[in-house]
């Protein structure tokens, strides 16, 4: 079981990309989703999670928050990041985790998907290049 996150590239400061986490062999609806990132030098960051149901809040590091919004499409078996106002400060491999079952209800999920430990599966990432 994998994860695979798309939607990379290079864009100019203020831009949008919108990133894709998809993946084969796994529901992915049965797991909260968390984003995360690792610019070069820099360890692996928290930027975002998503709960199992649509109608869960999301929750956002306070880096990301009013620029990035994360959803689901659960027939698609898809989750999305839409990052906008991009800034070259968000220069990073992007990733997406799978929050283990057992910690993504939600009233937990928030808790514990910012702890990369807790995640089961990881896609391998998706380079995001933002210019000045």
């Amino acid at each position: 079981v994998q994860l695979q996150a798309s939607g990379g590239g290079l864009v100019q400061a203020g831009g949008s990309l919108r990133l894709s986490c998809s993946a084969s062999g796994v529901s992915l609806g049965y797991y909260a989703i968390g984003w995360f990132r690792q610019a070069p030098g820099k360890e692996r960051e928290y930027i975002s999670c998503i709960g199992r149901r649509t109608e869960e809040t999301p929750a956002y590091a306070d880096s990301v928050k009013g620029r990035f919004t994360i959803s689901r499409d659960n027939p698609k078996n898809t989750v999305y990041l839409i990052m906008n106002s991009l800034t070259p400060e968000d220069t990073a491999v992007y990733f997406c985790g799978a929050l283990r079952s057992s910690y993504s209800g939600p009233r937990a999920f928030s808790r514990y998907c910012p702890v990369q430990s807790f995640h089961t599966y990881w896609g391998q990432g998706t380079l995001v290049t933002v210019s000045s």
